[in-house]
C-alpha cells in the first residue's frame, strides 16, 4: 500500500513549531549540531511569521499519510533574488522524493513571483540536499569555512537563474 503524499502551503496551527522542532532534532541527531542551529531556524521562522509578503514569499509542508514530514521556505533576498531556506525531509520519510518536490514547488513559486534568480546557503555535510540542488540547475558560487552550530563547517552558496513563468 503506498503512502498518501501531500505538499501543502504552510499555515496550519503547529506548522511553525514543527519546522523548528524537526530541524533541531534532526540536525542534532544526524550531525551533532547544537541548539544554536535550532535558534537560527527559529529566527528564520519567526521573521517569516511576523510579516512575509504572500505575493513574494511562501512556505510549504510535505505530509506523508497526514503527518508532517518536510518543509521548505521561499523568501525575498532582494528585489530580484529569491532565497530557498530551511529545506528538510524527516529521516523516516526519505526516499519518496519529497525534497525534490519541495524544491520544485519553491522554484515554481519564485518564477511566478517574478524573481530573476534564486539562491540558497547550505553546509557541506548536507549531501542529499546538494544533489537535489545540482539536479535542479543550481551552481556553487561561494564557499567559506566557519565554526557554527558547535562544529567546523564549510558553508556553500548556490544560485541559479530563473526563466520567467510561462
Amino acid at each position: 500500500m503506498s503512502a498518501e503524499i501531500l505538499i501543502r502551503p504552510l499555515g496550519r496551527p503547529g506548522d511553525l513549531g514543527w519546522v523548528v522542532l524537526a530541524h533541531g532534532e534532526t540536525y542534532a541527531a544526524e550531525f551533532g549540531w547544537d541548539t544554536s542551529f535550532e535558534a537560527l531556524v527559529a529566527r528564520i521562522v519567526a521573521d517569516y511569521a511576523a510579516g512575509h509578503d504572500p505575493a513574494r514569499e511562501a512556505a510549504w509542508i510535505a505530509e506523508v499519510d497526514g503527518e508532517r514530514a518536510g518543509c521548505v521556505f521561499c523568501v525575498a533576498a532582494d528585489e530580484r533574488t529569491a532565497q530557498l531556506r530551511i529545506l528538510l525531509v524527516d529521516p523516516a520519510a526519505r526516499g519518496r522524493r519529497l525534497g525534490e518536490r519541495l524544491v520544485d514547488e519553491c522554484l515554481a513559486f519564485a518564477r511566478r513571483a517574478g524573481y530573476a534568480r534564486i539562491r540558497l546557503w547550505t553546509n557541506h555535510p548536507l549531501v542529499a540536499a546538494r544533489r537535489i540542488y545540482l539536479s535542479r540547475g543550481f551552481r556553487l558560487v561561494e564557499e567559506e569555512t566557519h565554526h557554527s552550530f558547535g562544529t567546523e563547517l564549510t558553508g556553500q552558496v548556490y544560485e541559479r537563474e530563473l526563466a520567467p513563468a510561462a
